[in-house]
C-alpha cells in the first residue's frame, strides 16, 4: 500500500496575517506544487479505484468523490484547541470536540486543487487568480478560480467544507458541485 504524503504548505495559511509578498509567493508555490499533488491524488485514489481516469473531466468528480466519503477522518480536539476556540468567540456556543485530520486537510486541498483544473479544463473564460485587494474579503491572498462574473469560486475551501459535510454522515457531491458552477457560468 502506497503511504499518501501529506501536503506541506511552507506558509502559515493566516492569509489575513501574512503580508503581500508572502501571498504572492504562496499562490506561485500553489500553482508550482498542482502537477505533483494531482499525482499523490491519483496515486492513492488508484490504490482503492484502480481505474480513475484522473483526466480532469466532469465525470472523474463522481468517482472522487464517492472515493473521498471513505476517506474523510475526524481526530478529538485537545482541550487547549478547544480552551483557545471558545477564548475567541463573541458569543457562546457549542464548540466541537473533532477536528478533521491533518490527512483528511490534505486530501481536501488536493482535490480542492483538482476540481479547480476540471473547472479551467471544462469551462472556457476561467482561470486560477488571487484576490488582494480587500483584506475583509473571505477569500483574501486564497487560490481562487475567476470568470463566473464577480463571485469567485474557491475549490480548496469548497471541498473542506464538503470533507465537514462528510464528516457528519453526508455524501461528497463533486459531481453536482461542478455542475453547480457550470450552470452558474452558462448564465
Amino acid at each position: 500500500m502506497m503511504a499518501y504524503s501529506i501536503i506541506q504548505p511552507p506558509f502559515t495559511l493566516k492569509f489575513r496575517e501574512m503580508p503581500k509578498v508572502e501571498l504572492k509567493d504562496y499562490f506561485q508555490w500553489f500553482m508550482r506544487v498542482m502537477p505533483e499533488r494531482f499525482q499523490e491524488l491519483t496515486e492513492a485514489v488508484r490504490e482503492m479505484h484502480p481505474g480513475w481516469p484522473g483526466d480532469f473531466s466532469p465525470e472523474s468528480l463522481e468517482e472522487l468523490g464517492r472515493w473521498f466519503d471513505g476517506q474523510v477522518e475526524n481526530r478529538p480536539k485537545t482541550q487547549e484547541e478547544i480552551d483557545g476556540l471558545t477564548a475567541r468567540l463573541t458569543f457562546p456556543i457549542d464548540v466541537s470536540g473533532s477536528q478533521l485530520t491533518n490527512r483528511t486537510f490534505s486530501l481536501a486541498m488536493d482535490i480542492g486543487m483538482y476540481f479547480g483544473q476540471v473547472v479551467i479544463n471544462n469551462l472556457d473564460g476561467t482561470r486560477w487568480d488571487q484576490p488582494l485587494k480587500n483584506e475583509k474579503f473571505a477569500d483574501y491572498g486564497q487560490p481562487v478560480i475567476m470568470g463566473f462574473g464577480t463571485v469567485p469560486l474557491n475549490p480548496v475551501r469548497i471541498v473542506v467544507m464538503t470533507a465537514y459535510g462528510v464528516a457528519k454522515g453526508k455524501k461528497a457531491q463533486l459531481r453536482e458541485l461542478y455542475g453547480t458552477w457550470a450552470k452558474m457560468k452558462r448564465g
